[in-house]
């Protein structure tokens, strides 16, 4: 089942994201307030009554037309079933997703993973994939964290990336 999250899933959040190497971890207080302040924007994939996928993102306080996608983590018991895919397209055909024009995420560049989710996005709804320079390794984290790509996809077609032809599967 795909949903929105609740203040209850904080700490679920959490531990599914320390499962997920190599994604940073947040405090639990973090993952909290983007499943009640952000919630609109944020997604899990229950199973069984357990979260194994987590979305969390927010539309640009810069660009509201741009949502940012934070982390993507799916619990190793659940990969390889096209769950981080179906996760975007139930997110980006929310309401509350209209008039979304482009999405922007930040990688690793050894996260080819990540490479290979967002780029099959851009193809599902037709939107051009951009990559830039992001964070420096050096002049953003003093060398403690690996650099990070920004990619852009986007603009989408239409006024959002809601009006696209998005599927579903929960």
């Amino acid at each position: 089942m795909l949903r929105k999250p609740t203040g209850q899933d904080g700490i679920a959040i959490n531990r599914l994201i320390a499962a997920c190497p190599p994604l940073d971890q947040n405090s639990v207080y973090c993952n909290l307030l983007q499943c009640t302040d952000f919630a609109d924007t944020c997604i899990v994939a229950e199973r069984a009554g357990r979260i194994v996928g987590w979305i969390s993102a927010y539309r640009s306080p810069k660009a509201n037309d741009t949502l940012f996608i934070w982390q993507v983590a799916v619990h190793e018991d659940a990969r390889g079933s096209g769950l981080a895919g179906r996760m975007l397209d139930d997110l980006l055909a929310r309401d509350e997703c209209a008039g979304i024009a482009r999405l922007q995420t930040t990688i690793t560049p050894d996260n080819q993973g990540s490479f290979a989710l967002f780029r099959s996005l851009a193809a599902r709804i037709d939107a051009p994939f951009h990559e830039a320079a992001g964070f420096e390794s050096q002049t953003h984290f003093q060398g403690l964290h690996a650099s990070e790509r920004l990619i852009t996809i986007g603009p989408v077609a239409g006024s959002g990336a809601r009006q696209r032809p998005l599927q579903s599967a929960s």
